[in-house]
């Protein structure tokens, strides 16, 4: 479990067959482990290999094909966030770590003194991303300032944009989408309920075919 507050850029340094090497300036405040899971770009990857300035993690075909980590060019930003403490303090939202799709970047804008990234919305995130909602880019915590039936904006301060690699996403460019775990799993009962619904809605049969025993 992740929090989407991120705690270092790294460089993309090499990709290859199962492998994905990223290089750091600075070594994290705590020593790593072997086997440690690490937030890259918002994908969950378990570290394999590592000294103080590389990270070095196996990369499924799987993972490739449904995030942004194959599309990066040598010396890309990669936002690296940590497996959260079950004891610190708990900032950002619920990121699992676990892409639900990689999406488009359509535009940047200066609204006054805000940034606002605008990103193409996919089909399965229609219900999951709202207004004031939740939703994490490229691992990033972020909260949705707008949108509409085809895409949605976020608006980022001052210290999101040093402290990431956001900005470095240009127009185009495909970014990890992750959206809100409470939401999808508010969806997914309300989803579950319309289709029982549709069923004839719970009856005493229903209850009692589910291990239900009259008293």
């Amino acid at each position: 479990m992740f929090t989407g507050l991120i705690e270092r850029v790294g460089r993309l340094k090499a990709r290859g067959s199962g492998k994905l090497s990223v290089g750091i300036d600075a070594p994290f405040d705590d020593p790593l482990s072997i086997g440690e899971s690490v937030a890259v770009n918002g994908v969950c990857l378990t570290l394999e290999r590592f000294d103080d300035i590389i990270l070095e993690f196996h990369t499924l075909d799987e993972t490739l094909s449904r995030t942004n980590l194959a599309d990066l060019h040598i010396g890309a930003g990669v936002n690296l966030e940590r497996a959260m403490r079950a004891d610190g303090r708990f900032g950002g939202h619920f990121v699992t770590g676990h892409v639900d799709d990689p999406a488009e970047v359509i535009e940047w804008r200066t609204e006054g003194n805000d940034r606002e990234l605008r990103v193409a919305l996919p089909d399965p995130g229609r219900h999951l991303v709202f207004e004031k909602g939740s939703v994490a880019i490229d691992g990033v915590s972020l909260t949705v300032a707008s949108v509409d039936s085809a895409s949605f904006a976020v608006r980022l301060i001052p210290e999101t944009l040093s402290a990431t690699a956001l900005e470095e996403r240009a127009e185009g460019e495909r970014v990890n989408l992750e959206f809100d775990m409470i939401a999808k799993c508010v969806n997914t009962r309300l989803d579950a309920g319309m289709e029982a619904a549709k069923g004839g809605g719970l009856t005493f049969d229903r209850l009692r075919g589910a291990g239900w025993e009259d008293v």
